[in-house]
């Protein structure tokens, strides 16, 4: 985060802009919007500045820059097209611990200016941090035509109600449960639809219909695929936004950690070789708990929660305890990853059938089916495999695989992270340890394999290039 996000009020304060131009008249525009005090510091004015000191809106400090003109102001932007000026300006406006934007100079900027979606109460800011404002203006036109200009009565009609609402709720969480509800519901649609006061009345009746009693509790068991947040699903995201606590796995990646309701409590329960920060059946007990003390808890699982993540005996002691809970799938590493690595795990010419397993190491052995795992024409794909990934291609040459049977290992897979590694059973285990992979990994075995020379799609910024051997 290049600069922190922060709405100033300035409302009735005196805040300068250096600049007579174009430029410095677009810029005062947004203080006078925001009802500072607007006095403009220059030799010369353009039309449109000169009009709205005639009108009064602004005042005028006709003379070139000097730093006394700093004195008992709130904030000042430089819009000249003098550099020089520009840098005195900012340089003055530091030493005096004054915020300051320096226009199309972001390294002199203590503070940016952003792209706006004014829906007065409710504002949206967009920034790049200066990189890209053409990307941002781009963005902000898309969300503009997402965003009725009819959000501004609901958030109007919302602030004049929330007292009501604040004083019928004793506990805050259902004083949020019930925001919630209203505003994913008939309450946002009527006004929506212009009927602002048929909207009042919905809501002043739910409200008296709804009981401050104490929350009761629920668990989300939900699926946060294999590390790319564009993968996450609809469902999952809305749950994200609800809950009031997340327990969340190794494999959940940061960039979907940072995607959770930003006040809701985090919990690290994660799993790695040789070190549980938290035994299977503590984890139960503290969904068992958290859900019984009225919270909302998101159990946020890397890939699918029911495949090789334990989501079913989760499940299993929230049913014997009789909590409620929903299940949302995700995109399981097999897939995702392959995908990603050009790899399809069928093909009518290669296999036509898929298995997965695990590939945990115990005593350094692996106690696997290798029989009916070393078939022709099937797909093997092998979860924590890294490890032992020597024992798995020794023990699947042993069982009849030809030792020149291809196979792939993926690092963190779907994301900018990822790193491929194409060989045979031969030869992956050392072309494996040369790339210095590390967890998480999957891995591909069987015929499909060939088909990442001509199917790889996917180019992250921090992928070497893999190896065939």
């Amino acid at each position: 985060m290049d600069f922190f996000p922060v709405f100033l009020n300035i409302k009735n304060k005196a805040c300068l802009v250096v600049g007579g131009g174009e430029v410095a008249a677009r810029k005062a525009t947004m203080l006078m919007q925001a009802n500072a005090d607007v006095l403009v510091a220059a030799p010369e004015l353009n039309a449109t500045l000169n009009s709205w000191v005639v009108e009064e809106k602004i005042k005028h400090l006709k003379a070139n820059f000097h730093p006394h003109q700093l004195d008992n102001i709130a904030l000042v932007i430089a819009a000249t097209n003098d550099e020089e000026v520009n840098r005195v300006v900012s340089e003055a406006a530091r030493v005096r611990n004054i915020p300051v934007n320096v226009v199309d100079q972001p390294e002199l900027c203590t503070f940016i200016m952003p792209s706006i979606i004014d829906r007065s109460p409710l504002l949206i800011a967009l920034s790049s941090s200066g990189q890209s404002p053409v990307l941002v203006r781009l963005l902000r036109a898309q969300l503009e035509t997402m965003i009725p200009v009819a959000y501004a009565r609901l958030a109007a009609l919302a602030g004049r109600l929330r007292q009501q609402v604040k004083q019928h709720f004793k506990h805050p969480d259902n004083r949020r449960f019930f925001w919630e509800r209203m505003l994913q519901g008939a309450f946002t649609e009527k006004v929506l639809a212009g009927q602002d006061k048929a909207a009042e009345n919905y809501l002043l009746q739910s409200l008296h219909q709804t009981p401050d009693q104490s929350p009761r509790g629920e668990v989300y068991l939900v699926g946060a695929g294999p590390g790319n947040p564009d993968l996450l699903t609809f469902r999952a995201m809305r749950l994200m936004q609800q809950a009031d606590v997340v327990i969340y796995d190794r494999l959940v990646s940061p960039a979907i950690l940072d995607m959770v309701r930003r006040d809701a409590t985090r919990i690290y329960a994660g799993k790695e070789r040789n070190h549980h920060t938290l035994q299977q059946e503590s984890i139960n007990q503290l969904l068992v708990r958290l859900a019984q003390a009225g919270k909302r808890v998101l159990r946020l699982k890397g890939g699918d929660p029911f495949i090789f993540g334990r989501g079913g005996e989760e499940i299993e002691s929230l049913a014997a305890h009789n909590i409620p809970f929903q299940v949302v799938p995700g995109i399981t590493a097999a897939s995702g990853v392959a995908a990603y690595a050009g790899i399809p795990l069928t093909h009518r010419d290669y296999a036509q059938s898929c298995i997965f397993v695990t590939g945990h190491l115990k005593d350094n052995s692996i106690d696997l089916d290798w029989t009916n795992l070393a078939r022709p024409h099937q797909t093997i794909v092998i979860y924590m495999g890294l490890v032992g990934l020597p024992v798995l291609c020794q023990q699947l040459i042993q069982h009849g695989l030809p030792d020149d049977t291809p196979a792939a290992i993926i690092q963190q897979g779907t994301t900018q992270q990822q790193k491929t590694v194409v060989g045979t059973l031969n030869t992956l285990p050392q072309l494996a340890a040369a790339a210095y992979l590390n967890p998480p990994t999957l891995i591909i075995v069987g015929e499909v394999v060939k088909l990442h020379q001509t199917l790889q799609w996917f180019s992250p910024t921090n992928e070497s290039q893999t190896d065939q051997h």
